[in-house]
């Protein structure tokens, strides 16, 4: 069973004197003890057989993803530091002995998102309460955060479908007892297309593709032939199971994947962004063009902090909405998170719009700035000039919080594979950040 709490304290504790911020980020994380039971909820499917080792407290595996996080540790790293630094575990309430990486990351990557948007709802309220950040005064921008994949190619995807087919092939051969399905490795002459087609000016790639997607709809033949046979031997078994479900998600993206390659090569079409295929590992990336060249495959994020450049919230967008609808759902979670609109809104130019400025004056926002005007007038957003250039100076200060965040807390990569743990990573790093930086405040 483990423990939700570490009971038996550490040798190390009085280390934490010696470092100031750790000591006060570790009371401002004592100081809200309902954390635990949520991530106590997390953890429940992991939780650990009656007998044998406890392992780590439910308070140890969130006290190391912070510092993971708020260290750009990966867990290799995090182990090593754990065991070499005395401050270190002693801030993680590790009583005797120090976790392998496969415990570190089995913890913390359990903790859900909305574990981690809770958190961070608590922290915005011991800062009101201690008038560190009242969310009278906000800026809103927009930001991207990669994820886990390289810059994607038809050919790329064409042969990362030969090679999860091979992969999974292998997993059924060593699966099923009776003679498995005859099929062959092509990942070779896959190897050899895709590498020939970078090379290979426009007019000349038909060819190749034609063979690459030849070879791509024979591997995942044998991907459904094997399927076929799985679903008829042995439905019951949960290993059997789980590789059909593999096997289907392969095939409709692998059968995406050759539908946009055929569009895009032989018949010259654009493909909708939200039809394509980015990426079959990672198959929730958007496509985010941000200017005339600036492109990114991740997610795009809008983000709202305050004066004390805390984060006060963070919204992981689907697809690439435009900024001007985004301007009035986060002016409404402002409202929910503080039961009140904010006061002075600034923002940048992407969220300009008579519409938008009409919409937040009626909720109550009595200054509303925009960078650029785009056709309004300054004295329908703000009472008088000097108001507009200070709002808008501030509105600059966000840019700093979105560098720290990418630079010191990782959110410029989520290293993190799927949807879910992509969210869980985004707002850890934004609550790793706001941990560090609300314990600083307090303490001045």
């Amino acid at each position: 069973m483990r423990q939700k709490r570490t009971v038996q304290p550490s040798l190390f504790d009085s280390v934490l004197e010696h470092d100031i911020e750790l000591e006060a980020m570790s009371n401002l994380l004592d100081a809200h003890p309902i954390v635990l039971d949520w991530v106590e909820s997390d953890l429940r499917d992991r939780t650990l057989a009656s007998t044998g080792r406890k392992g780590l407290s439910v308070e140890s595996i969130l006290r190391c993803a912070i510092l993971k996080q708020s260290r750009q540790l990966t867990y290799q790293e995090l182990a090593f530091f754990l065991q070499d630094s005395i401050s270190l575990r002693g801030f993680a309430r590790l009583a005797m002995g120090c976790p392998q990486k496969s415990a570190l990351q089995a913890g913390i990557e359990a903790i859900t998102a909305d574990t981690w948007e809770k958190l961070n709802l608590l922290l915005l309220d011991t800062a009101s309460v201690h008038k560190a950040e009242t969310g009278r005064v906000v800026r809103i921008d927009s930001t991207v955060t990669d994820s886990p994949i390289t810059t994607p190619s038809d050919s790329a995807l064409l042969h990362d479908v030969v090679r999860e087919s091979v992969r999974l092939l292998k997993r059924f051969d060593g699966l099923m007892l009776e003679r498995p399905v005859q099929w062959h490795n092509h990942r070779r002459v896959t190897k050899r297309l895709a590498y020939q087609l970078q090379y290979t000016v426009k007019r000349k790639r038909p060819p190749a593709y034609r063979k690459l997607l030849k070879v791509a709809s024979r591997s995942l033949q044998y991907v459904c032939l094997a399927r076929v046979q799985a679903v008829a031997s042995a439905p019951a078994n949960s290993k059997i199971r789980a590789w059909i479900a593999s096997a289907e998600a392969l095939e409709a993206l692998g059968a995406a994947v050759m539908d946009q390659t055929q569009r895009r090569v032989f018949k010259d079409e654009t493909v909708p962004a939200d039809k394509k295929v980015f990426s079959l590992f990672e198959p929730h990336t958007d496509i985010i063009i941000k200017g005339a060249r600036d492109v990114a495959f991740g997610h795009k994020l809008n983000l709202t902090t305050g004066r004390s450049g805390l984060v006060l919230d963070v919204v992981i967008e689907s697809g690439n909405p435009a900024d001007t609808a985004r301007f009035l759902p986060m002016m409404a979670r402002q409202t929910t998170i503080y039961g009140r609109p904010p006061r002075q809104v600034a923002t940048d130019g992407g969220y300009a719009s008579q519409e938008n400025l009409a919409a937040a004056k009626a909720l109550g926002t009595k200054d509303v700035a925009f960078h650029k005007k785009k056709g309004l007038k300054v004295s329908e957003m703000v009472k008088s000039p000097w108001v507009y250039r200070k709002l808008r100076n501030f509105r600059a200060g966000i840019e700093g919080n979105i560098s720290c965040l990418k630079r010191a807390y990782g959110l410029s990569r989520c290293t993190w594979k799927g949807l879910e743990h992509f969210r869980s990573y985004v707002w850890s790093a934004v609550v790793s950040r706001n941990v560090l930086l609300l314990a600083r405040l307090l303490q001045t």
